[in-house]
């Protein structure tokens, strides 16, 4: 069984030749193999120098590489113009491919297993708990269950009938605008009218904001004067006209 050799960077021999030819920029598919080969040679040099016992593969692969080297070399190696030779490095290229992919796949394969290491699955638990009661059914014959469609049939068809005689009719809101107008109606026949006055007997949250907020209209229109002598007490309204009438006197 040969030894593997792990380094600092690379882990076999088509690790170290595949750094050569990145490095190097080359294509693959185009390896300028005696320029590959001598990198490749230096290499394994410094690592005997080092004493690393290589593997058998590393040694097999330079021997590889100084073919191609010599055949690449030899005269007729390259095809004559109009003939296809079979490239020699061809089946290098494979290798160096299909190692490429495997190592890629072995990346991956890495990559999930340190993904499932983070994962954590609860622990089974116990339901027989839930289960120990049988499902409860209804038990009903064919005519029983006839029986109650018809019934839920009537129903449904009596409810339609309602819908069609009925219209559900939903209150239309006062505006502001026309509360504004119906408060100045109330300061015609008086002077001085209460906030709870205004109200009336609607004291809903809706009629008592629009109320106030149609007040702090006339307000900011110098129509109406607000006076509130404690907190939380009554709000005397007065028309404008009197305050000015009162202030015209004391003048």
């Amino acid at each position: 069984m040969a030894y593997k050799v792990k380094l600092d960077v690379f882990e076999g021999p088509f690790d170290l030749l595949v750094y050569l030819i990145e490095t190097a920029e080359m294509s693959i598919y185009d390896i300028q193999v005696a320029e590959i080969t001598t990198q490749y040679m230096e290499y394994i040099q410094q690592m005997q120098k080092q004493d690393v016992t290589l593997a058998g593969e590393f040694m097999v692969l330079a021997a590889t590489l100084i073919e191609l080297k010599s055949r690449m070399l030899l005269p007729g190696s390259h095809a004559e113009e109009g003939e296809e030779a079979e490239d020699p490095r061809s089946e290098l290229v494979q290798k160096i491919l299909e190692y490429k992919k495997c190592k890629a796949q072995a990346a991956l394969l890495t990559e999930q297993e340190e993904y499932s290491r983070r994962i954590f699955k609860k622990p089974q638990e116990d339901l027989s708990v839930y289960t120990k009661e049988p499902d409860e059914t209804l038990n009903l014959d064919l005519k029983a269950f006839v029986k109650a469609f018809e019934v839920f049939l009537q129903k449904k068809k009596r409810i339609e009938e309602m819908r069609q005689r009925y219209v559900r009719v939903e209150r239309e809101h006062m505006t502001l605008e026309r509360r504004i107008e119906q408060i100045k109606s109330y300061f015609r026949g008086k002077r001085r009218i209460t906030f709870t006055e205004l109200l009336g007997g609607e004291k809903t949250r809706y009629n008592a904001v629009l109320t106030f907020m149609s007040l702090l209209e006339l307000i900011r229109h110098k129509m109406v004067t607000a006076k509130q002598n404690v907190n939380f007490g009554e709000i005397v309204l007065t028309s404008g006209d009197e305050e000015e009438g009162a202030t015209a006197n004391e003048q």
